[in-house]
């Protein structure tokens, strides 16, 4: 049945919030309990749509999940039943492509559905193919699935020719049972790639470089289980940092690792934010009337694309012109039209977009296109006046687990209608 959020504006939001464990940390870590046939027990996993998909993928190829006297999730994949990701499942989340270096590393045979395009650009996966046949896989494309196979993959220096995660997560893991050594040359830098490889590292793999561009893999014969926590996320922990200081609120988010937000805690700065850091905590409070900044999206360290659509509302709302220009995806700009419907003035032409700011965003029926727009339209919501309803409510349950009950203990008056 579908499902909408009703948002009444309007709500300073005051209080302490915690931010949960990060989905692009928690999709990797999954994947990776593929490279052996011990568990491996992940602490602070989020209970998410995305979660649940690749839960069920693994399901499919033969892993196992139980839960811990403590919550933590024991997964063990003690022999494969299948190499196959199915057009089913990837077809609703991009990321089920992780189980394609893994898969081959363990079995030398994978067969995983093309993930196709999305509502924010194409993302292909040409990078991970490259960097997987330098390894010594044979590629091919055979009815919309990617066949590799090799008797066992062989190290080697891959140069990314641009900067992906996924692509740099999925060779990490093709890597570290390769035969002899792999380096990885513009690697992504992002908190996620490290978690990874602190996870396969408590598993026995041998990885230096982690976050910085150059990544180098010493290949073992076999990796064992371990235990390990996921990083929290710093998405959901910058789209609370928004809400706290989009309603003027006074908002301390807890759980969170401020270096992993450091371009976007720069921009609220900008943008007039109050902010007080510690080691493990943000609080923020909004200004009477916020300022204008520019920023571009970029690869960690820089502002990350995932935060744009939310500061685009954040910065709807300033005294002033703002742009904002992406980098990473084309088509990213959607939720721009709905925040129009909002009351704002936002023009878009290509990669950049102009905020023109506005004195208060009016209520209104908008639809979410996807898991970051439908976060911009809630942060909208809650600095209306009057009620709004964000439909295609499943695109924000794909990132956020239980994010209307974090923002009501905050008092803001949101609910979730069926």
């Amino acid at each position: 049945m579908p499902v909408r959020l009703e948002i009444e504006g309007g709500s300073r939001l005051e209080g302490h919030v915690a931010v949960g464990g990060a989905k692009n940390a928690a999709l990797p870590a999954l994947a990776a309990s593929l490279l052996t046939a011990e568990p491996v027990v992940l602490e602070n996993l989020p209970r998410l749509a995305d979660v649940t998909t690749i839960s069920r993928l693994l399901e499919l190829l033969g892993g196992e999940f139980s839960r811990e006297p403590d919550g933590a999730t024991r997964v063990q994949v003690p022999r494969l039943r299948s190499h196959e990701a199915p057009y089913e499942l990837v077809s609703t989340m991009r990321a089920s492509v992780l189980v394609l270096g893994p898969l081959l590393a363990r079995t030398g045979v994978a067969r995983v559905a093309l993930p196709g395009g999305c509502a924010i650009g194409l993302r292909p996966i040409d990078q991970h193919l490259k960097g997987l046949q330098r390894l010594g896989a044979d590629i091919g494309i055979e009815n919309g699935f990617v066949e590799a196979r090799a008797s066992r993959l062989k190290g080697c220096r891959v140069t990314l020719d641009l900067v992906t995660v996924t692509g740099t997560e999925n060779l990490i893991m093709a890597a570290v049972l390769a035969e002899g050594t792999t380096v990885i040359e513009n690697a992504a830098r992002e908190p996620e790639v490290v978690d990874l490889a602190r996870l396969l590292q408590a598993m026995g793999a041998r990885i230096d470089g982690a976050g910085t561009e150059r990544m180098e893999i010493l290949g073992v014969s076999e990796l064992g289980g371990c235990r390990h926590r996921v990083i929290p996320d710093r998405i959901e922990a910058g789209t609370l940092l928004v809400a706290g200081a989009i309603t003027g609120g006074d908002v301390t988010v807890t759980n969170a690792v401020p270096r992993h937000l450091s371009a976007l805690l720069a921009k609220l700065e900008e943008a007039g934010v109050l902010l007080e850091v510690a080691e493990d905590r943000i609080r923020c409070r909004g200004p009477e009337r916020l300022r204008p900044a520019d920023l571009i999206t970029s690869p960690f360290p820089g502002f990350p694309t995932d935060m744009q659509a939310q500061m685009m509302s954040l910065l709807g709302l300033a005294d002033g012109l703002s742009r904002i220009t992406e980098t990473i995806f084309e088509n990213r700009f959607m939720h721009a039209a709905e925040l129009n419907r909002m009351g704002a003035r936002i023009e878009t032409d290509g990669a950049t977009a102009l905020v023109r700011g506005v004195m208060h965003y009016q209520g209104a029926p908008v639809m979410a296109t996807d898991l970051r727009a439908s976060a911009s339209l809630v942060l909208a919501g809650l600095a209306a006046r009057g009620r709004t309803e964000v439909s295609r409510v499943y695109h924000l349950d794909r990132g956020y687990e239980a994010l209307e009950a974090k923002l009501q203990g905050l008092g803001a008056q949101i609910w979730r209608i069926p």
